[in-house]
């Protein structure tokens, strides 16, 4: 189970990450999305489904935004009314600091009823007007501690330019944070420096490291890659130029995810990190959703292979629908 798996601090953990579809869609066609993501998803050895609380962050740059922004279905409602089938844990984002101190609390009370773990979220700009801090938005969660585990993001990109990423995640393990979901990594010595830092910082000061699920997405496109520098994704000079010189930008991107994916491994367990990986898609093609769901498998597979993921469920179990 994915609570246990973090209370242990057992690597090896496989999520898959997903968003709802957009507010303005038909019952009818969200039921058939819900459909398709289930049968993708059954077949998969994954601990928990994330889904995320997509949020309008033009404010924060002049450029403009590859995709048009476009609100989405809520994901609490769209997990527990459109997914209830698909037998996996739902972690679920929430922008915490939109929502007052009783909002929060109803809704944590929501999850923890259904068993649903949250992961809270910055703001989508610098000056957008807060009603709950972070710390206070932790504080309230605690009263479901001895049932849930919470998580938070951490940033490689943020680390490189202000070097206190360590710092961050010890501040929220204080408060109760045991695991962190990356940023999509692309840049794979940027996800080295955040590891060695923490690792060093917590044998320094005697503290038992939190566990760090690292994001992996494909890039099928010129667009995705345009997207993913705009949601502030470094992907490095030469692996752009790889890409495109490449004669299938998709293929070529799976197969440089899956050798991040198995470094990052090898980097976790010689500095005694706990770890996992979070597979997803930016993009809304075919293509590149199946992209992920093929790489799920392989990097499913391959910390089996290296003796880090003990799994007996070999697909996800489908309850009966009412």
């Amino acid at each position: 189970m994915f609570l246990n798996k973090i209370k242990s601090q057992e690597s090896g953990v496989v999520l898959y990450g997903i968003t709802p579809p957009k507010a303005d869609t038909t019952i009818e066609r969200v039921t058939e999305i819900a459909q398709k993501t289930i049968e993708r998803l059954a077949a998969l050895d994954i601990d928990a489904l994330v889904v995320y609380d997509v949020q309008d962050e033009s404010a924060r740059t002049k450029e403009e935004r590859p995709f048009p922004f476009m609100n989405s279905l809520d994901p609490l409602h769209f997990a527990s009314e459109y997914l209830g089938s698909l037998d996996v844990p739902k972690i679920i984002y929430r922008p915490a600091g939109k929502f007052s101190p009783e909002e929060l609390s109803e809704w944590l009370d929501a999850l923890n009823k259904q068993s649903f773990y949250p992961v809270f979220v910055g703001v989508p700009a610098p000056d957008f007007p807060v009603k709950t801090s972070l710390p206070e938005a932790y504080k309230i969660w605690r009263k479901n501690e001895e049932t849930s585990v919470i998580g938070a993001v951490t940033i490689p990109e943020r680390h490189k330019i202000l070097q206190d990423e360590d710092t961050r995640m010890l501040d929220k393990m204080e408060c109760g944070v045991s695991y962190f979901i990356s940023q999509c990594v692309f840049n794979l010595e940027y996800a080295r420096q955040v590891i060695e830092d923490l690792a060093l910082r917590c044998d320094r000061e005697q503290i038992t490291p939190p566990t760090i699920i690292f994001t992996i997405t494909a890039c099928g496109s010129e667009k995705t890659l345009q997207f993913m520098d705009w949601l502030g994704i470094n992907v490095p000079e030469d692996v752009k130029e790889d890409l495109r010189k490449s004669g299938d930008i998709l293929e070529r991107s799976v197969n440089i995810c899956l050798d991040i994916a198995s470094e990052l491994t090898a980097f976790c367990m010689e500095r005694s990190i706990p770890f996992g990986f979070n597979i997803e898609s930016v993009a809304i093609r075919k293509a590149e959703i199946e992209a992920s769901i093929y790489m799920a498998g392989q990097i499913s597979q391959m910390l089996k292979d290296k003796g880090v993921r003990k799994s007996e469920r070999t697909q996800s179990v489908l309850r009966p629908t009412t």
